[in-house]
């Protein structure tokens, strides 16, 4: 059986874009919070919104040459981050009061779009560790173009916070080692993006941070 056609059909497509829709749209959330928290106004707040939701697709689409990107083809993907962005300007209060159930969503929406991106990556005849790249930049691209546009260091560079990037690595380095063994299905890769969920959700409750540089000046410093 052909890898390529296993990856192309791993998801109905149906369900797929249900899922992508719930995870850009919690996504749009983040980007509307931030945005609400750096005083922007509702042009600011959806742009931010979009740049979370979808910026990571973008630049996977763009770096593998599906073009035009599906971020601009795909029926509901750049609306419902608009739809996130007016939602957070109305009620950016209760969105707020909500926040641990948003950082559910996002892990799950992390460990699902690490997923489909080493996947698709995979489809348009990148290899192994390209695709991974492929997969942990899908994740996590959006946040890093949001905390740029808000002047802000990318949170998942920064050592303290919780580990954000390599739930997705390894999510994705699963996908890309079950795709070498031909043995990708549905329930292989349903289970890669619960992996990725689970350490996340685990980074969080136990503030799993990655280590900084061995020896580093005698150890921590004032800066902590």
């Amino acid at each position: 059986m052909q890898t390529d056609q296993v990856t192309s059909e791993i998801f109905p497509h149906n369900v797929q874009q249900t899922l992508d829709l719930i995870g850009i749209f919690v996504f749009a959330l983040s980007g509307g919070l931030m945005a609400v928290r750096k005083n922007m106004d509702i042009f600011g707040i959806c742009v931010l919104a979009e740049a979370t939701a979808l910026g990571g697709g973008v630049l996977r689409d763009l770096v593998i040459g599906a073009l035009p990107v599906a971020a601009f083809t795909s029926f509901g993907y750049f609306p419902t981050p608009l739809v996130a962005g007016v939602v957070v300007f109305f009620l950016h209060p209760e969105v707020e009061r909500i926040t641990r159930t948003v950082m559910v969503l996002d892990a799950a929406g992390l460990g699902l779009f690490c997923v489909t991106g080493t996947i698709k990556a995979h489809t348009y005849g990148l290899g192994a560790v390209p695709s991974v790249a492929c997969g942990m930049l899908t994740a996590a691209g959006g946040g890093v173009i949001r905390d740029l546009l808000a002047m802000e260091p990318p949170s998942l560079l920064r050592w303290d916070r919780e580990i954000y990037a390599v739930p997705a690595l390894v999510g994705s380095a699963v996908v890309a080692i079950l795709i070498g063994m031909g043995r990708l299905t549905p329930l292989y890769a349903s289970l890669a993006a619960v992996v990725a969920f689970a350490m996340r959700m685990l980074a969080l409750k136990y503030g799993w941070r990655a280590p900084r540089a061995w020896h580093r000046n005698g150890s921590r410093t004032s800066e902590e």
